[in-house]
C-alpha cells in the first residue's frame, strides 16, 4: 500500500468516524428530547376547579347602612360542599371560616363599632344600596369562597376581603 493510498484510507476512514459520530449525536439528542419533553407532561399537575354548589334559597339580602356582610351556604349547600370535597380539605376549610370570621368580628367589635355587622346564610343575593340610591347586585353563588365578608361605605363599591388581613382591609376600605 502506497502513502497517497493509505492516506486516501485514513480520510475515508475519517469521514465515516466524523459521519457515524455526527449521526449518533443527532439521535442522541433527538431521543433526549423526546424523552424529556413526556418527561415534562407526565410532571404537569392536574387542576381540578371547584365550583360551589348552587344555594337552596333565591332570597336577596338589602343593605343599606354602613356595614360588613358575613355570609356562609345555608345548610343544604353546606352538605353538598361536604360531600363534593374530601373530608380533611372540608374540616380545614370550615374551621378557617369559622377562626377567620370570628376574629373578623372580635376586630369589628373592639376597633370599629361604628360598622353595622350583617349575618346570612339564607339569602343568595346581596343588594347593595348606595347613599346616592345607585344599587349593586352580588349573587353570592358566583363567589367561590364558601364564607366570606364584604365591606361597604355606602359610598364606594362594595368589597369582598381576605379575611386573614382582616385588619389591613377595614383600615383600607372604610379610611380610604
Amino acid at each position: 500500500m502506497s502513502y497517497k493510498s493509505y492516506k486516501g484510507s485514513l480520510k475515508n476512514i475519517k469521514g465515516l468516524f466524523i459521519s457515524f459520530f455526527t449521526i449518533l449525536i443527532i439521535f442522541a439528542c433527538t431521543d433526549t428530547t423526546q424523552k424529556n419533553i413526556e418527561q415534562k407532561n407526565d410532571t404537569i399537575p392536574v387542576i381540578h376547579v371547584l365550583t360551589k354548589p348552587a344555594s337552596s334559597f333565591t332570597d336577596t339580602l338589602i343593605i343599606n347602612a354602613v356595614s360588613a356582610v358575613f355570609f356562609n351556604p345555608d345548610p343544604q349547600q353546606l352538605e353538598k360542599i361536604r360531600a363534593s370535597i374530601k373530608n380533611p380539605v372540608y374540616e380545614s376549610m370550615d374551621h378557617d371560616c369559622f377562626f377567620q370570621m370570628r376574629n373578623a368580628r372580635i376586630v369589628l367589635k373592639k376597633n370599629w363599632p361604628q360598622v353595622q355587622m350583617i349575618e346570612t346564610s339564607r339569602a343568595r343575593f346581596l343588594l347593595f344600596i348606595k347613599a346616592n340610591k345607585s344599587r349593586t347586585c352580588i349573587d353570592l353563588d358566583l363567589k367561590s369562597d364558601m364564607c366570606g365578608i364584604f365591606l361597604f361605605d355606602r359610598i364606594k363599591e362594595p368589597t369582598l376581603i381576605d379575611m386573614m388581613n382582616v385588619d389591613t382591609a377595614l383600615e383600607y376600605y372604610f379610611k380610604r
